[in-house]
């Protein structure tokens, strides 16, 4: 028993560390009905739909043919990395960082089934990764805290494009420029004509992913969304069950409780209330890089009437430690689970090509501003 639960801790040390955040914060809040308002369980909802839908259009055989398609368009290493960067950038302005990385990270990990080149897979990746969270910064449905704080401070969208764009398009130069670190080896296609596609289960799967980007733009409640998912399943592949990361969504759901408490300690509170005013965007970078960037915004949305500065703090403040977006858990897990994955090194990089991005784009935001 000892034995697997260090096997557990070891491969998941984001889980262990969010639950145990959240337990030391209940003993300064002891649980009650607020613990309830805490989850975003239209943030879990459309999770575990989406990751239902991807497993489904993975059994399908669609990412096989993608994977074909890309490898076969690309050519080298390096042009396939700008082939993702660029889908990842540009999909989260719609479908949020969250959907785009649960869709195109497993796609990236199956493509470099085809290509041994560990390093070239984790750059990649976390590319790919800034690259949601930087594309998804664009538009007020990118992700929840562009949502939330588009709504708190009735902001324009006049007033929300000229906060973002400078930052959004820096970013992209950056992202492409960083692929030059990526090898220029051959990545050409097997050339097999082997791969059938189902064409019912890719109907089937492909449409439950449509059903959910309805939830995610609001037009079906999560609730329907979430019962669609579970009767499906159930009516089609019930091993289907299986392929959600559970792992992920426990992770999701004690960080909220650890944000959710700490907003209630009165000397935090009065904390941020002193030391925001004026430095909306350093204090939301600092911040973000312990509790991520969406309780930071509902934290200290609060304490200033800054919007644009605080919108613009939260979404730089993506970048730096892993845990400073909760979309790149997402990616972390996805890689992790991986065959051969090297999570340390992994780390490394992520951690390496994120300061370089957050310290390049507030050198921009400063000399701008």
């Amino acid at each position: 028993m000892k034995e697997k639960i260090l096997n557990f801790c070891k491969a998941q040390p984001v889980l262990i560390i969010a639950f145990l955040l959240a337990v030391l914060t209940m003993f300064l809040i002891p649980p009650d009905q607020k613990y309830l308002e805490y989850c975003n369980f239209t943030v879990l909802i459309e999770l575990f739909s989406l990751m239902i839908a991807v497993a489904g259009l993975r059994n399908a055989g669609i990412f096989d043919k993608i994977t074909e398609f890309l490898l076969r368009k690309a050519g080298t290493v390096r042009k396939l990395a700008v082939m993702l960067i660029l889908i990842c950038f540009c999909s989260a302005m719609l479908v949020t960082n969250d959907v785009a990385l649960l869709t195109f990270v497993p796609l990236t990990i199956l493509i470099f089934q085809k290509i041994p080149d560990e390093k070239a897979r984790i750059l990649t990746i976390v590319l790919e990764t800034a690259s949601a969270n930087m594309g998804s910064m664009l538009t007020p449905v990118g992700n929840p805290q562009n949502l939330y704080l588009y709504d708190t401070y009735h902001l324009s969208i006049g007033q929300f494009i000229e906060t973002m764009l400078p930052s959004g398009i820096c970013s992209l130069i950056m992202l492409i420029l960083l692929t030059f670190l990526l090898p220029e080896r051959n990545c050409e296609s097997s050339g097999s004509e082997s791969i059938r596609i189902n064409q019912k289960s890719a109907g089937i799967y492909g449409g439950l992913f449509l059903f959910c980007l309805l939830t995610v733009f609001r037009i079906v409640p999560d609730w329907i969304c979430l019962l669609v998912t579970v009767i499906l399943i159930l009516l089609t592949d019930r091993n289907l069950f299986r392929k959600a990361d559970y792992a992920l969504l426990a992770s999701f759901i004690c960080f909220f409780i650890f944000v959710g408490n700490m907003a209630r300690i009165e000397a935090v509170r009065e904390f941020f209330s002193g030391i925001l005013t004026g430095r909306e965007v350093i204090v939301s970078i600092l911040l973000s890089q312990v509790v991520s960037n969406v309780p930071a915004a509902v934290m200290l949305s609060g304490f200033t009437d800054n919007g644009t500065a605080l919108l613009l703090g939260v979404n730089l403040g993506g970048l730096g430690t892993l845990i400073a977006s909760m979309a790149s858990l997402i990616s972390y897990q996805c890689y992790r689970n991986a065959e051969n994955a090297k999570p340390f090194r992994y780390l490394l990089t992520f951690t390496g090509i994120s300061l370089i991005m957050l310290a390049g784009l507030l050198g921009m935001y400063f000399i701008i501003k």
